[in-house]
This record gives structure tokens, C-alpha cells and sequence, in this order.
């Protein structure tokens, strides 16, 4: 498998939102392995999968499959006016995802883009296998991860700028897994779901009822 890259302008954070939509090696600091406070999403509000036969077969997608056309065409194409941004200011911060929220401005596509829920439908109720890194929600008593956020790229906390929700998959496995790094990568394997999920966290347009996790070796 070719992992896809989205180029981008450096050196703003705010250009780079979704500029690294597949796996990117980047130094995660300052995120916790502990769970987040506030509440998780409900699974209650999870479409569960339809009963599948016991022979499946996994179609391996890519991060930019789930964006729309024209939301991965806005990001690739960033308004002339973030050349004017200086590093470090106020206008030099992204809204949304993993940081405080701000509201859209105006018709600007590319902002919109950055926040965008809109899903690929055709993805409902398909049984996938996607690379990320898994960001932990909720642990069983024995310390596994059976709720997360699976993002697209390593970093996707407050240091470096999220994906859009329709980046970002919520993941169910309750068998758990034991997440030793943050930097760890996985190939995760499922029945995904276009079901929207959101806390004081994040916001995914995505579900995936996992069936496997595996560590990520490229292909």
C-alpha cells in the first residue's frame, strides 16, 4: 500500500491541518495515555454492524478515501491570505479539533474544509482495514483501550494540528489493547459506519466496530 501525503505550504500550523492526512513519523509531547476528562461519546448512539458471514473480506482503504472531493481540493489549495500569518500569533492557531473551538469565517472554503463533517456514504457499513494512531478514550480495568479516536497521523493532540471530523474514525473494540507509546501505529481492521460521534475532545464522522488490531508494517 502507497501512503498518501497531502502537501502543504510550512511553516503555519494553521496551513498544516490536514496536511499530513496519512501516517506521518512526528514527536508526540505533552499528550496523556490517560483518558481525557469529560464524558466519551455514547456507543449507544453507534450504528452497530449488520451480521456478516464468517468469511469477510477487509478492503484496505486510505485516509483521503473518506473526504469528499472537494473538501481534500480545498485543503491542497490554502488561501493566499495564511502567507500574511505570523508564526506564533493569535491568528496562527487552528480552531476545532483537540482545542478550543472558534467559529467558521465568512464562506472561507478552506476553514470550512478544516471543520467539515461530511462523510463519503458509500463507506456505510463496509468492512475495512485502515493504518492510524490510536488516540485512548476509555480503558477496561485491566488498563486496554476499548474506546478511542484513530487519527491519520502521529501528533493529532493540542501541539499539532488536528484532522477535520471527517479525518478522524471513532473506534469500539472491547477486547481492548494495550497501548504502550503514543507513536505506536496499527493497522485496524472492521466494519466502519457513518455514524457521528463527538465530546469535549473531538468529533468523528466515522465509526469502526474493530475485529482486529495489528502493529503497522508498511506495504
Amino acid at each position: 500500500m502507497t501512503t498518501a501525503f497531502i502537501a502543504h505550504r510550512p511553516p503555519h500550523s494553521i496551513r498544516s491541518g490536514i496536511a499530513r492526512v496519512a501516517l506521518v513519523w512526528m514527536l508526540l509531547t505533552g499528550c496523556s495515555q490517560n483518558p481525557p476528562d469529560g464524558n466519551s461519546p455514547s456507543d449507544a448512539d453507534a450504528k452497530p454492524p449488520r451480521s456478516q458471514p464468517q468469511a469477510i473480506t477487509y478492503r484496505t482503504i486510505e485516509w483521503v478515501d473518506l473526504m469528499p472531493q472537494d473538501d481534500l481540493e480545498a485543503l491542497l489549495n490554502p488561501p493566499e491570505y495564511l502567507d500574511q500569518i505570523e508564526d506564533g500569533s493569535d491568528q496562527d492557531q487552528l480552531p476545532g479539533q483537540f482545542q478550543l473551538p472558534a467559529p467558521l469565517t465568512g464562506d472561507d472554503r478552506y476553514q470550512q474544509a478544516l471543520q467539515s463533517t461530511r462523510i463519503m456514504p458509500e463507506f456505510d457499513q463496509q468492512e475495512i482495514r485502515i493504518p492510524g494512531f490510536i488516540v485512548p478514550l476509555e480503558f477496561s480495568k485491566d488498563q486496554y483501550v476499548t474506546r478511542f479516536f484513530l487519527v491519520p497521523y502521529f501528533g493529532a493532540c493540542i501541539h499539532v494540528p488536528p484532522p477535520p471530523p471527517n479525518q478522524i474514525i471513532y473506534g469500539i473494540y472491547n477486547r481492548g489493547i494495550k497501548i504502550h507509546h503514543l507513536h505506536e501505529a496499527f493497522w485496524l481492521t472492521g466494519t466502519l459506519t457513518t455514524t457521528l460521534m463527538q465530546n469535549n475532545i473531538a468529533t468523528s464522522t466515522y465509526t469502526l466496530h474493530v475485529v482486529e488490531i495489528t502493529p503497522y508494517e508498511d506495504e
